[in-house]
């Protein structure tokens, strides 16, 4: 067996892949200026910017379905409320007792 046909084994850091835009001069020029400013190349800005894009438009999409999910919910609560449980029956007994003293 020669040493082509063994695979070699993988490396436990994450494979990367390639990413191509073509943009304007002076928007090259602008993350150009913006990642020296920062110390950083410019591969480092945008892969940073291009994360931090990313992570903020999946937190913003989370967050308004949460809060669909949460209206529906609320609106099922009001329309079509629980009754009191033994538990919630006992709470407000005890509340009642402590505001009256």
């Amino acid at each position: 067996m020669t040493a082509k046909a063994v695979a070699a084994p993988r490396s436990s850091k994450s494979q990367s892949a390639r990413l191509e835009a073509r943009i304007s001069q002076d928007l090259h020029m602008t993350v150009k200026r913006a990642a020296e400013i920062q110390g950083r190349t410019m591969t480092d800005f945008v892969v940073h910017a291009l994360q931090m894009a990313a992570s903020r438009a999946i937190a913003q999409s989370d967050h308004v379905r949460l809060s669909v999910v949460d209206q529906e919910a609320f609106a099922s609560a009001l329309i079509e409320p629980a009754k009191p449980n033994a538990a919630l029956k006992r709470a407000f007994t005890k509340a009642s007792k402590l505001l009256a003293a």
